[in-house]
C-alpha cells in the first residue's frame, strides 16, 4: 500500500484537550520527517508537524503553521535552527536541515509587515513634498514677510530642481524598475526610515530656501562643475539599476554576479561590487558642493556610511556565493577595500 502522505498538524493547548488540526500534503515518502515549532523565547511548543514531506520548503512550513496561526502570516514569521541564530530563508529545503528525522525550528514574530513597494513610496514621496513646502516658503515655516516668496539666488532654484529630480527617479524605479528579493518590511522599520528621510529633507531645506542663504563661494564655477557631476551619477546610478533589473529577469536559475555591459555607465562594475551606491554617493557629493550647506554634508556623510555597510555585505556575499568573482572588485570604492 502506497504512502498517502498525509501530514499532521497538532496545535497543543494549555487546557486538558488538545486541539488537532489536520492537512493533508501529497508525497509518498516512507519515512517522512516531523517538524516542531517552538517560541523563540519561552522555548514553548506551539505545534507539531508530522509526516512532512522531506523537500518541503521554509515556506511550505510557514504555510502550515498560518493555517493554525492566522494572525502570523507568513512574512510576520522568522524560522531559525537556533532561539539566537540567523533566520532561514524561504527556500531552503527541510531535508537539507541538520536534526536528524525530527527538526525543531523556533518562532519568533516579526510584526507587522508592509510591501516594499508601498515602504520605498512613502519613504520618497515625504521629502520631495516636504522640500517643496520650504521652498515655496509656505506660512509659519519663515518669518511672515518672506511668506509666498522667492530667494533671489538662482542656485536656489537650481538645487530644487535636482532634489526634486531625484526623488522623483526614485519613485518612478520603485514603480517600474526595482525587483525586490524581500518581499516586505517591518513597519517599525519604515516608520524609522521615513523620519530619517523626512527629517534631513525638512532640515537641509530650512537652511538652502532660508531667506538669509548665501551662495557656495566660487559662485556659478562651482555650481555648474557640481551641477555637471550630479547629472552624470544620476544617470549612473539609474543605469545600475537598470543593469540590476536585467540580471535579475533572467530568473533564479542564471543566477551570476552583475556585469558591465556596453553602457559606460555600468563599467564601474569592473572596480567595485556596488556601482549604484558609487552613484548614489556622488550625488549627494555634488549636492553638497552646489548647495554649500551643513546640513547636505551630514547627510551625505550618513548615507555613505550606512551604503558601505550595505555595499560591503553584498560584497562578501558575492565573493561566498561565486568562487571565480573578480579580485580586482572593491565593495563601493575603487581600489579601496
Amino acid at each position: 500500500m502506497a504512502d498517502t502522505g498525509v501530514c499532521y498538524l497538532v496545535q497543543w493547548s494549555r487546557g486538558p484537550v488538545n486541539l488537532l488540526k489536520v492537512c493533508q500534503l501529497s508525497g509518498n515518502n516512507a519515512a517522512p520527517p516531523a517538524v516542531e515549532i517552538l517560541d523563540t523565547r519561552t522555548k514553548e511548543q506551539l505545534c507539531f508537524l508530522d509526516k512532512v514531506e522531506p523537500h518541503s520548503t521554509i515556506s511550505d512550513i510557514k504555510g502550515l503553521f498560518h493555517k493554525s496561526y492566522p494572525q502570523w502570516y507568513p512574512a510576520r514569521q522568522a524560522l531559525k535552527l537556533h532561539p539566537k541564530g540567523n533566520m532561514l530563508k524561504d527556500d531552503e529545503v527541510l531535508q537539507n536541515l541538520p536534526g536528524g528525522t525530527t527538526a525543531k525550528l523556533y518562532f519568533r514574530d516579526l510584526g507587522p509587515q508592509l510591501g516594499w513597494t508601498m515602504v520605498f513610496l512613502s519613504e520618497y514621496v515625504g521629502p520631495l513634498l516636504i522640500y517643496l513646502l520650504f521652498y515655496f516658503r509656505v506660512p509659519y515655516i519663515y518669518t511672515p514677510k518672506y511668506t509666498f516668496t522667492s530667494s533671489p539666488h538662482p542656485v536656489v532654484s537650481l538645487a530644487c530642481a535636482c532634489h526634486s529630480f531625484h526623488y522623483i527617479k526614485r519613485l518612478v524605479e520603485t514603480i517600474f524598475v526595482h525587483r525586490f528579493s524581500h518581499g516586505t518590511m517591518p513597519l517599525r522599520a519604515m516608520v524609522r526610515n521615513c523620519a530619517y528621510y523626512w527629517g534631513f529633507a525638512a532640515w537641509l531645506a530650512y537652511y538652502i530656501n532660508h531667506p538669509l542663504y548665501t551662495p557656495p563661494s566660487y559662485g556659478e564655477t562651482q555650481v555648474n562643475y557640481a551641477l555637471l557631476i550630479f547629472v552624470l551619477c544620476e544617470a549612473g546610478n539609474f543605469s545600475i539599476h537598470c543593469s540590476l533589473n536585467s540580471s535579475l529577469g533572467e530568473g533564479p536559475k542564471c543566477r551570476r554576479f552583475p556585469h558591465p555591459s556596453k553602457n559606460p555607465f555600468t563599467w564601474l562594475f569592473y572596480f567595485v561590487s556596488c556601482p549604484n551606491y558609487t552613484y548614489e554617493v556622488g550625488v549627494w557629493v555634488s549636492f553638497s558642493i552646489m548647495t554649500q550647506c551643513v546640513p547636505v554634508a551630514l547627510f551625505t556623510l550618513l548615507g555613505f556610511v550606512q551604503m558601505t555597510i550595505w555595499a560591503k555585505g553584498k560584497h562578501r556575499a558575492y565573493t561566498r556565493e561565486f568562487k571565480d568573482y573578480p579580485t580586482l572588485r572593491m565593495p563601493i570604492l575603487p581600489f579601496i577595500p
